[in-house]
């Protein structure tokens, strides 16, 4: 096929060739949160049960997100559209299938503002020492709705203008959580870390001696700490080179994580152990947030080490904020492609003339991301962080449909070269079904009373408030089907039209 014959790349108003592949890996990276996502999840792995086998399962969840990573990279070269999901499951599998995917992707990025509207609310009063008001909920929400209105008008001033941030808050965040990790290696290897320290051994990378409830309850935690990487193909318009470099950056933004959690991960196991007691990963108290309990055994008390302590105070609070404004931006373009595509009201689809964002869109996007936080913190603390789990779900069913449009999306070429069947069929047709499985796993745990903070009628919160959120996308759905009969008729991206077309770029 030739490259005459992909798609070609929609014009919607955005500001073209404005992000090079490095600024769309550092949006992709960013949107994953990579402090606070290890510091969150490491300490619930090793209670699983997994001891130094947690950075086993770390590694073991990078696979079939990696499967994942390609299918995005291969549809994107075909048809580099910023509704991504959204745009390639319509090609796929029809135009309700489309739409409820968008509606899928939004929901957990709706969820995950919140979540990090509370974070990055937390932080700013544990940067300033004022730990007593950061468990106050009303101050914390006030900051918190403060860091996302900020943001959003950041996102709304310009894509450069959010690229340039991001690399600030991505740096610290990065250079920070090196910092730690060596400094805990040369710590252990030097014998002066403590008596719960143990010298890393190539075993905790293989998960063996493990049994299978354990492992499926590690993965479920594991797998979505790499969420977000592919907020860099929701910019794929903005790039210098759409086909390509988008796709090519969410690879090497999932390699890049892999290998930064791992180092942070076998830090941290190597110099706190896994013991119950103390800074053990072990101890409940805290997998919370293992790098704040490890912060201070590692760098000291002394001037240096209190420095040290507030670098990582930062990076938690860049991390937040960083992952709040890289999710406003694939947010917002979602709902442009959508509407550009006529599958929502046409006003998503402005674009400002002077700033070249979808304003309208981010601006909603934004202001609904802080009436459901504000809803979510008023109800209780408990629901705002089931809410939080509830995101697995939906990005689950994201993953899988992405996944299998693409095995569908490129059926008929699939055996013209070995590349195109296992980077276009095979490898993104197993993590699809990984996902699937995972979200069949992920509703039966959560749904157990004990799994979350909260229950309805003896059914766990996580999977009620996860469930729920899903569903209600299907009388929404009904409701704008009306106002857009051309897109639910069939008139705009059809089915299965990038199949028939033959979109295989050999040299993607």
């Amino acid at each position: 096929m030739t490259e005459a014959a992909v798609l070609p790349v929609p014009a919607k108003g955005l500001r073209s060739h404005a992000l090079g592949m490095v600024s769309s890996t550092v949006i992709g990276m960013s949107s994953t949160a990579p402090a606070y996502s290890i510091a969150a999840t490491l300490g619930f792995v090793v209670l699983a049960g997994t001891g130094f086998k947690a950075a086993a399962f770390i590694l073991f969840a990078f696979i079939p997100v990696l499967f994942v990573a390609l299918a995005f990279r291969e549809l994107n070269a075909a048809e580099p559209d910023c509704g991504t999901n959204f745009t390639w499951a319509t090609r796929a599998f029809g135009s309700r299938a489309g739409w409820l995917t968008g509606w899928v992707v939004t929901v957990a990025q709706l969820l995950v503002m919140s979540s990090q509207s509370a974070l990055t609310g937390k932080y700013t009063l544990l940067l300033f020492g004022l730990s007593d008001l950061a468990d106050n909920r009303a101050v914390t929400t006030a900051i918190g709705c403060g860091w996302l209105l900020l943001l959003c008008w950041l996102c709304y001033r310009g894509i450069e203008v959010s690229a340039r941030t991001q690399w600030i808050l991505l740096s610290i965040e990065l250079i920070v959580l090196v910092i730690f990790s060596i400094v805990a290696l040369t710590r252990v290897y030097e014998g002066s870390a403590g008596p719960q320290a143990s010298v890393p051994q190539w075993s905790w990378l293989w998960p063996s001696d493990v049994g299978f409830g354990t492992a499926v309850s590690a993965v479920l935690l594991a797998v979505f700490i790499y969420w977000g990487w592919e907020s860099s193909l929701s910019v794929n318009e903005e790039s210098a080179d759409p086909r390509h470099a988008p796709g090519r950056a969410a690879v090497l933004s999932t390699v890049l994580l892999v290998l930064n959690y791992l180092l942070v991960t076998v830090a941290a196991l190597a110099f706190a152990g896994v013991g119950e007691e103390g800074i053990g990963l072990g101890n409940e108290a805290n997998a919370e947030d293992v790098l704040a309990g490890l912060g201070g055994a590692v760098f000291g008390t002394s001037g240096s080490g209190k420095v040290m302590g507030v670098l990582l105070i930062i990076s938690v609070l860049t991390s937040g904020a960083a992952t709040s404004q890289a999710t406003i931006m694939p947010a917002a373009r979602t709902t442009l492609s959508m509407a550009s595509h006529g599958a929502l009201p046409k006003v998503f689809a402005r674009v400002h003339p002077k700033y070249q964002t979808p304003w309208v869109s981010t601006w909603a996007f934004g202001l609904v991301s802080l009436g459901l936080y504000v809803l979510l913190a008023a109800l209780s603390r408990n629901i705002l962080l089931d809410s939080v789990d509830a995101v697995g779900l939906t990005i689950a069913i994201e993953y899988t449909m992405t996944a299998l449009a693409c095995a569908w999306v490129f059926r008929r070429t699939l055996f013209t070269s070995v590349r195109n069947f296992f980077l276009r069929g095979l490898l993104p047709f197993l993590g699809g079904v990984f996902f699937l499985a995972v979200l069949v796993f992920a509703v039966i745990e959560y749904a157990k009373p004990d799994a979350g903070e909260t229950t309805f009628f003896g059914i766990g919160g996580v999977a009620v408030i996860g469930v729920v959120s899903i569903l209600v996308g299907i009388p929404l759905m009904f409701a704008v089907q009306r106002a857009c009969r051309d897109f639910f008729a069939g008139r705009r991206l059809r089915r299965g039209s990038v199949a028939r077309h033959g979109e295989v770029i050999e040299s993607a």
